[in-house]
């Protein structure tokens, strides 16, 4: 590796965006062995939503270290397409990528199969495709290929995957999705994407140009206000989850429904008022939620 290669740099530019999240990655508690494992998963699904959103870094280094030529390095679904041919790599040899790269030690020592990377690829290729979802049903299908395969990663590093597990699990990282979704309503429609279900907006009578607007009005208050009860009864539907393991991951599971819940109490402080920017809770109220949680008291 030269002194003047850019896959060093790439790398820690996409893994120091977990400070960014609405939840603990990897926090410190954990065993290193966990935080290395869980930087390598965030690393590969931070990079793999950074190509599905034209969000990678300038001068093309990812897409030529993902063998993509110069005229080609814009066009998202090749970009895609040649990561997931790098991540097949990952199962069956040495993937070119750095962040991949991370990945295969990972992949290895929990026997992880593909399936939960592919779907968040697919995920990002039906981002290409999709920008409007009719129904809720339609949103919480894209949930299962755009959030739900990394809560079953994370049960699969720490050896604690069962199918009620799983279950409660899908239920935490659809509420995750959808808070991220409210959260981000100004920044999606600039790229022509709305994840609240068109029947949604016709019910609360929101047109696509009232979310447009530089602050909400009542309508779009009361549908986001609406789509944010959906989040917070999955949240509850998914808390046992922290209560079923033990250690320091019940810590970390606690910190994931923290996270949402805190999110939901910064956008209901908003006044659910989403449009003038993402509305982002503060520590203290993350760890005011994980105390309540922790303590069985919601």
């Amino acid at each position: 590796m030269t002194a003047t290669d850019p896959a060093p740099d790439l790398e820690r530019a996409t893994l120091d965006k977990a400070a960014g999240e609405n939840f603990p990655v990897a926090p410190f508690f954990l065993p290193r062995a966990w935080r290395d494992d869980l930087m390598a998963v965030y690393g590969f699904a931070r990079l793999v939503d950074d190509i599905g959103d034209g969000d990678l870094a300038p001068g093309g280094g990812d897409a030529r270290l993902l063998g993509v030529s110069p005229d080609e390095a814009e066009d998202r679904l090749v970009l895609l397409d040649a990561f997931e041919t790098d991540l097949r790599r990952v199962f069956d040899g040495t993937p070119r990528h750095p962040l991949l790269r991370r990945l295969t030690p990972t992949v290895r020592r929990h026997a992880l199969t593909p399936e939960p990377f592919l779907g968040l690829i697919a995920a990002n290729r039906q981002d290409q495709l999709v920008t409007r979802y009719e129904t809720y049903d339609d949103l919480l299908a894209y949930c299962e290929l755009s959030a739900n395969p990394v809560g079953r990663i994370v049960l699969a590093v720490t050896g604690t995957s069962t199918p009620e597990r799983v279950r409660l699990s899908d239920a935490i990282c659809t509420a995750l999705q959808i808070v991220e979704h409210l959260q981000d309503v100004a920044e999606d429609l600039g790229r022509d994407r709305i994840y609240l279900p068109a029947q949604d907006m016709k019910r609360f009578h929101v047109r696509e140009s009232d979310l447009a607007a530089k602050t909400a009005g009542a309508s779009v208050r009361a549908l986001v206000a609406y789509e944010a009860q959906r989040a917070r009864d999955l949240l509850n539907e998914g808390a046992p989850l922290v209560g079923s393991v033990h250690g320091r991951l019940k810590l970390l599971l606690a910190g994931f429904v923290a996270g949402g819940r805190a999110a939901i109490r910064a956008i209901t402080a908003a006044e659910f008022d989403v449009l003038p920017g993402p509305p982002k809770p503060g520590t203290l109220q993350l760890l005011r939620e994980a105390g309540v949680i922790l303590r069985g008291e919601g």
